[in-house]
Parts: structure tokens; sequence; C-alpha cells
């Protein structure tokens, strides 16, 4: 980055109540970014009067609070507080973050090296050295995604603006950013995650995890899977190390539709192409736990059987029997 200007980025938190961890994200922000950001837009999605107390009386002047005198939710809430932004970058931060390090130099030199690469996020936990070799690394050094999470991440403001940023459509929240990263997807563009840039995430600190999430998410949920079907494979690969380039292609296919993969080799392959991919070794124990993984949850469940070989006698018997068994695709591949 030190061959070019650095971008203006100015950082977007929507907040609803959680008060405590909402302040302990803006000290965080404040603390470790100040170097990197201009100003930040604190978006009061009609929270309580001590969350709206607290954010009245934040000593920093680079802060910007609008109170919305509705609820209105998260997606809303982003694109309102984005929409008042005139920065080249925007960082769009969950209230329950909180940063320990200034991660912004990665995730602008991942944007600077990829011009196709419209939104990264950071990683929400520190990933092992060997999981993270495992991933093929793109221009930057960030990990190609096909499913965008919102919780953190910057994001080239004039692409959000043009997708028409969050559907309302899915009012309070859960499933916006799923939406959001298809259409970019659609569109051209990519998303990345950067292994190296950590922030820490207490999730559902607004909702929790009672019966109004699991409402939201089970409604948005529907709504997403009936605009995207094809978002619900979760296809179960079995072959040997090496794949024909036609098999190859249809499992990038099923990444880039927000599908799911779950690989089986006689060894662990080199390398993966997308965070959404899943390699193993191939063994009964592991063949089982993924055909019965997600019996309760219908969107979990393996939806189809690709064979290639070599693959061991039993293994093909077993997935024949069982893939019959559950009705599902059976396909094989030379």
């Amino acid at each position: 980055m030190s061959d070019r200007i650095a971008p203006v980025i100015d950082v977007v938190i929507p907040v609803y109540n959680a008060p405590e961890l909402t302040r302990r994200c803006i000290d965080s922000v404040i603390t470790h970014l100040s170097p990197s950001i201009r100003t930040i837009h604190i978006q009061n999605d009609a929270s309580g009067e001590e969350t709206r107390s607290m954010l009245d009386h934040l000593p920093y002047p680079s802060v910007q609070v609008f109170h919305a005198p509705v609820n209105q939710g998260y997606g809303k809430s982003v694109n309102d507080a984005v929409a008042r932004s005139d920065a080249e970058l925007v960082l769009v931060l969950n209230s329950d973050l909180e940063i320990s390090s200034n991660f912004l130099p990665l995730l602008c030199g991942a944007l600077a090296a990829d011009p196709k690469l419209a939104v990264i996020s950071p990683s929400e936990t520190a990933m092992p050295a060997e999981k993270i070799n495992h991933y093929q690394r793109q221009p930057g050094g960030y990990l190609t995604t096909y499913r965008f999470r919102g919780y953190g991440f910057l994001i080239r403001r004039v692409v959000f603006l043009a997708m028409g940023g969050f559907d309302a459509q899915f009012g309070r929240g859960y499933y916006e950013d799923t939406d959001l990263g298809r259409r970019l997807d659609q569109q051209g563009w990519r998303m990345g995650l950067h292994p190296e840039a950590i922030v820490q995430h207490k999730t559902g600190a607004s909702f929790g995890r009672g019966q109004a999430y699991r409402e939201l998410v089970e409604r948005n949920r529907k709504l997403y899977f009936s605009r995207y079907p094809q978002a619900q494979q979760n296809v179960l690969v079995v072959s040997g190390a090496e794949v024909s380039a036609e098999l190859s292609n249809v499992i990038e296919q099923v990444m880039r539709q927000g599908g799911r993969l779950h690989w089986l080799t006689p060894e662990r392959l080199p390398k993966l192409s997308c965070l959404q991919m899943q390699n193993s070794v191939l063994s009964l124990r592991g063949l089982l736990k993924i055909l019965l993984r997600g019996w309760s949850r219908e969107d979990k469940r393996i939806t189809a059987i690709w064979l290639s070989p070599p693959i061991a006698f039993w293994a093909r018997a077993m997935l024949m029997l069982l893939g019959r068994l559950r009705r599902l695709e059976i396909r094989q591949w030379q």
C-alpha cells in the first residue's frame, strides 16, 4: 500500500441494545483502528434508554450517532448509515465485536491487490496455520469464500450502493448478508476472508438465542432458499486424489451457487479452493458422520452423492445402498 494514497475508510456500527458490549466495541475501534479510519457512524436502531444515553455521552469527536425513531433491523440500519458516508471503503462491524489490533492494512492490501474483490472480512477466530495452509491464497493473502457473513466486513462503498445494499425484505436480520453475497457473485465480484485479521465476536447479543431468534432465522432461511434453490446443494464427493476437469468445474459451480461440498479422498487434498469446501480422508466413521449430519434439519442433509474412481469397493457399495435408501441423486464420473 506504500505506492498509493491510503483510502478513506469510514466505520459503520449498527446498534440495538447490549450497551456494555456496544461500548466495548466502540472503545476498541477507537483504540486500535483510529490511525486508519475517518468517521464512525453509529446507527442506533431504536434501542432502550440505557443504550441511547451511553451513545449520547461518548467522548469521541470522530463518532457520529444517529437515533432511528423505530426499529428497522440490521440490513436497513447498515444501508442508512452507509448512505451517509462518502468514503471509498466502509468497514461494517456488529456491535458485539471487539477489536484487538489494526487489521485494516491487511484488508486494504487485499482489496488493492485484487480489483474484483468487492468485500473482505476478518476472521472470527484465530485459524490454525495447518488449516490456513490447506486453502489456496489469493492476491493480498485472502481466502476465497462464496458465503458472505455480515458480522464484520470491509466493502467498496460504490459496489455496496450499486447492489442496493442489504435487501429490506429480510427485516430485522439473518440471511440478508448471505443474500447480498449471492448477488455480488452473480455480478462477477469476489468475496474473501483474511485469516491473519482477527476479531472477537460474541454472537446473538441483540436477539439472543431464544424463540425470537429461531423464528427470524427460520423465516429468512425460507426466503433465501426460495430465491436461490441451488444453495441447498450439499454434495458428498468420494474420489481418488485426481479428478477430471469436468468434475472440477461442476464442483466449483456448486460452491459458486452457495452450496457445500464434502470431499472424501484416500489422502487429504493438498489445497482447497474456497472455505465452503471440506476435505478429509475416507473412512467408515467419517462417511457415516457426513451421511447422518443434519438429520433434524433438511437444509443440512446430504442432497447428492458423486463418485469418481478409484474408490474402495466397500465405500462404493455402501454409498450406492444408502443413496438409494435415502433417494439421493447418485452420479458417477469417469
